[in-house]
């Protein structure tokens, strides 16, 4: 081999085993073995470089000429064979055979690599980045090519340190490749196998095509091996023997010696029967304390885990002597003798009068609270979401009923007294179907049952009656005085109340006393029943509407109108300024719709005839209240409102009403805190002195809306305005048709009532299904069920929750839903009684405790306890329930434009095939086609015209939707 360096100036570290003092194998192969080589290669540019290269005397050396001045090469020590050119040549043959060139330490044997200079490369044609390229890296070199090689170039070769290799290669062609990134050392390496050839130049298909990479698969992982690198300290060392356990303590050695005369003994074994002596079937080395040497124990680590222990026991009683036993007993009964000195006895009235107050109180606790009530559960908040699997019954709180004045009838109206705790009325009426009701309503009843006055004080007597004409199908407290009630009868009239006089007994009801004085505070509450009397108070009414000018059916719906404002006979909204609420609406099936006025109105000019015969009147008697004097028989309507239909003379039949300011009376007290008794109202002036007309004008309210709802008998859902209009013509006033009409019940709607959260927001209930409707949409109900297995009889919304309504059914049971869980159907059904019910009247006494009245056809009412879940929302229930509102009128409105849509393609479609139609054959119209087609053209111009006439707002259109059917 050619060197760079002349013989006396080669280093001692880069001196190999061919003549100079070379390192060891193993410290070539440790330094990378690649080493000498890189400085090989260098050599050899260096030494083509030269001009002539200068013969050697023996392989592996080279002679240059010499340099002035350069010193001489150092020779070797005698008697050292190293400096003949024998031993060059047997040294290096050596070598050859016993350093391995390959990549067997990278785990590739069959690869070489291989130094080539400028003329090898030029050549076998394989100069580097021109014949070879990285993208084109293989070249195959003919083996009697590279023999040829070797012989003409002998040492100087490249291929000389693979002669071995190349010689016993069964192949004709090599395959050299071109390493550019210097992978394994050098910029070429040579294949010593044919397998290794044939992998290299045609390697295995990829499973996937090219290009196309499934989803999800790995990339393939290409191996590359370690490359040595000397270790440096970075101070790792010592954390690692700070973290690292060593025993500190000295470990304890045992000895174990024997004899030496026992060494090399025969050992004799003998049988043992373990079956017949238990005591020798095991052998057992137990431990024991050795005094000889104690450990004491410095530090523990212990780990503890509390495990609950679990234990599962069953047990089963058997009754193992079954006998048959009879007991006849009888009273032990005092003699008359006896039983006179026992209650003429002193001490008995003095045990009586000490004990009855304690009894009486311990009684009334036991009807009012409930001892099983878990106080400390009432106090969490509710947590369980919209979706909460916890508690949602209703529980009976207390019923009432009477045999008296029940019996054969079923309640019509509940209404909760607006101020009063635990005081709530009922109205009865016979107990007939809703169509026999109104074929009896105008025959002549011989007992008219009153309404009751129910308290929880006292669950089996009435607190008061109200006398009524005839039964009564409706009624309201006034909103603005609650001692002010209002009746709608079975014949049509409208009946007036005034309970002032009673006000304290039904605020005293609940200590049974009824206002009585305080001689008889210590006196047993039965004692105080003979004395006050069973029979409750029979309160008159104040006045009845004239029959002549009322409604020719029963009345099924009475509604008082706020205090804030009044109409007039036209139906416009003016400022109230009596500040009381003075006017009050009607409906009756006879297709009308009334508006009363309780005030007095100005007297006009009266024949002398009805002088005298007002004058001839008789007195009204000392226990009916002269409140509403001013309107016994003569009270007349102020408006009478028809609902005529649209497409024919007849009129629809009013059942239900709902106005946008409706009235709830939720009085909220807390029943803990000691209660005080209400100011009294404020003096105004009697009904009978407000004037309906002043001097000064009224001022119009225009932020109030006319426009209500109305549920009709045929389950039509209307809705219409109350404001007359005055005929051309006649110069009468008329009503206004209704402005939508809605067919979606299949029955009597029972039902029309608006949302105590949302006031555009109606729920109304008829027939097998209910309806929610948004005021303002025209195009239909929000959410509409599906018809049900039992007629739905009545429904209310929760005072409380804005998502939950409660819906009472034929069968006695009430659905309860909850829009935030469930939309398609009731989110539970809990049964109440086996008729079917009536009214339902939610009402709020205090945060923890909500009340829901429900009255069934047998004439019961049942007063059920509202669960903390159902009385109580959550953080944003009102949010989600408005937005869910929100979503279903977007819902609508994308439902109507597709629906537009459709019909608008299927009039395109219809016209396109009238027009091929119209063709004819030869391409000529006839003159019947060509009239139909102007026609036509002249109506889509008429509607154009109109269209855009519209949109100036030149013309009005009424809407579209303003009559549905079926």
């Amino acid at each position: 081999m050619r060197s760079i360096f002349p013989p006396h100036k080669i280093p001692e570290e880069s001196k190999n085993s061919t003549g100079q003092k070379g390192r060891r194998h193993s410290d070539w192969e440790a330094d990378g073995g690649w080493g000498t080589l890189q400085s090989r290669q260098k050599s050899f540019k260096m030494a083509e470089s030269a001009e002539t290269p200068v013969p050697r005397s023996a392989p592996g050396s080279a002679k240059k000429p010499k340099a002035k001045g350069s010193p001489k090469p150092k020779k070797s020590p005698k008697g050292s064979p190293k400096g003949s050119p024998k031993g060059k040549q047997r040294s290096a043959a050596k070598k050859d055979e016993e350093v391995d060139l390959s990549m067997a330490s990278m785990g590739h044997p069959e690869i070489f690599p291989l130094v080539l200079t400028e003329k090898t490369q030029e050549i076998f044609n394989c100069r580097a980045d021109i014949d070879v390229t990285a993208e084109n890296p293989h070249k195959l070199l003919k083996r009697e090519d590279i023999i040829d090689d070797m012989k003409a170039r002998a040492a100087v070769s490249d291929f000389h340190p693979f002669k071995k290799i190349i010689l016993e290669y069964p192949g004709e062609e090599l395959l050299v490749v071109f390493d550019r990134e210097l992978k394994y050392g050098q910029i070429f390496y040579l294949i010593a196998t044919e397998e290794a050839k044939e992998s290299i130049l045609h390697p295995p298909e990829p499973e996937e095509e090219e290009g196309e990479v499934k989803e999800g698969t790995p990339e393939e992982y290409v191996y590359k091996p370690p490359v040595w690198k000397p270790w440096v300290s970075l101070g790792s060392e010592k954390e690692i023997e700070e973290e690292s356990v060593k025993e500190r303590t000295t470990k304890v050695k045992y000895k174990i010696s024997r004899r030496q005369r026992e060494f090399g003994a025969r050992v004799k074994f003998h049988n043992r029967n373990a079956s017949a002596d238990p005591k020798h079937g095991y052998v057992e080395c137990t431990s024991y304390f050795d005094k000889n040497f104690t450990i004491r124990q410095l530090e523990k680590n212990v780990g503890t885990q509390v495990v609950p222990i679990v234990e599962e026991t069953g047990t089963q009683t058997k009754w193992t002597y079954p006998k048959n036993a009879t007991t006849q007993y009888f009273p032990r009964d005092f003699s008359d003798e006896e039983k006179e000195k026992y209650l003429s006895s002193e001490d008995l009235k003095d045990f009586i009068v000490s004990v009855a107050l304690r009894v009486e109180i311990a009684l009334q606790q036991n009807e009012i609270l409930n001892a099983f009530f878990d106080d400390w559960k009432a106090l969490a908040e509710d947590e369980s979401g919209f979706a909460g699997k916890s508690d949602v019954s209703l529980k009976e709180y207390q019923s009432f009923t009477d045999l008296h004045y029940l019996k054969d009838r079923t309640v019509s109206c509940v209404c909760w007294h607006p101020t009063i705790y635990g005081i709530i009325a009922v109205a009865v009426t016979e107990r007939l179907s809703y169509e026999e009701r109104v074929n009896n309503s105008g025959r002549l009843l011989l007992w008219k049952a009153p309404i009751l006055f129910w308290s929880f004080a006292d669950p089996i007597h009435p607190q008061l009656m109200l006398e009524c004409p005839e039964d009564i199908y409706c009624f309201q407290f006034s909103p603005s005085n609650p001692n002010i009630i209002a009746g709608g009868c079975i014949n049509g009239q409208v009946v007036l109340w005034d309970i002032s006089a009673y006000e304290e007994r039904l605020r005293n009801a609940k200590s049974g006393t009824g206002g009585s004085k305080n001689t008889t505070v210590n006196m047993p509450s039965f004692m105080l029943e003979q004395q006050v009397g069973k029979e409750p108070h029979l309160v008159r009414y104040c006045a009845v509407s004239s029959i002549e000018y009322g409604h020719k059916s029963v009345i099924t719906d009475i509604q008082w109108l706020p205090e804030f404002f009044e109409v007039n006979r036209m139906g416009t909204m003016f400022e109230n300024r009596a500040g009381v609420c003075v006017q009050l609406v009607t409906c009756s099936p006879d297709c009308t719709i009334y508006f009363w006025d309780l005030r007095a109105h100005r007297p006009t000019l009266q024949p002398s005839s009805e002088k005298k015969k007002e004058d001839k009147l008789i007195l009204a008697p000392p226990d009916v209240p002269t409140t509403f004097k001013h309107l016994d028989l003569c009270w007349r309507p102020l408006i009478k409102v028809n609902l005529p239909k649209t497409d024919t003379g007849a009129e629809y039949s009013p059942i239900k009403l709902s106005f946008r300011e409706e009235h709830y009376h939720t009085k909220i007290q807390d029943k803990t805190q000691p209660q005080v008794k209400q100011e009294a109202l404020v003096e105004k002036l009697p009904y009978s002195e407000i004037q309906a007309t002043s001097m000064k004008p009224l001022k119009l309210l225009e932020n109030v809306t006319s426009s209500f709802f109305v549920g009709t008998e045929d389950g039509e859902v209307l809705y219409t305005d109350w404001k007359m209009e005055r005929d051309g013509d006649s110069g009468r006033l008329l009503s206004q048709k209704p402005s939508n009409t809605y067919i979606i019940h299949d029955g009597l709607v029972h039902t029309v009532q608006r949302s105590p959260f949302f006031k555009d927001i109606i729920l109304t209930v008829g027939g097998w299904n209910f309806a929610i409707w948004k005021e303002g949409v025209t195009s239909g109900p929000l959410l509409e069920s599906s018809c049900t297995a039992k007629r739905y009889t009545v429904g209310h919304w929760s005072l409380s929750r804005p998502g939950v309504f409660f819906i009472g059914r034929e069968d006695g049971n009430i659905d309860i839903w909850d829009l935030l869980e469930k939309t398609h159907e009731a989110s539970q059904t809990q049964n109440v009684c086996i008729a079917l019910i009536t009214c339902i009247k939610p009402w709020i006494y205090s945060s923890k405790q909500h009340f829901l009245a429900v009255s069934d056809d047998f004439g019961t009412l049942h007063v059920l306890e509202i669960s903390w879940t159902l009385s109580h929302p959550s953080l944003n229930e009102r949010s989600s329930v408005l937005h869910y509102f929100e979503r279903e009128v977007k819902h609508l409105e994308f439902s109507e434009k597709r629906r537009e849509f459709r019909e608008e393609e299927r009039e395109n479609m219809e016209r396109e095939n009238m027009m091929k139609k119209t063709r004819a054959i030869g391409g000529q119209r006839s003159r019947e086609l060509m009239e139909e087609q102007t026609n036509q053209d002249y109506t889509e111009f008429l509607d154009l015209e109109k269209t855009i006439l519209t949109r100036l707002g030149v013309l009005k259109v009424p809407d579209r939707y303003a009559s549905r059917t079926n």
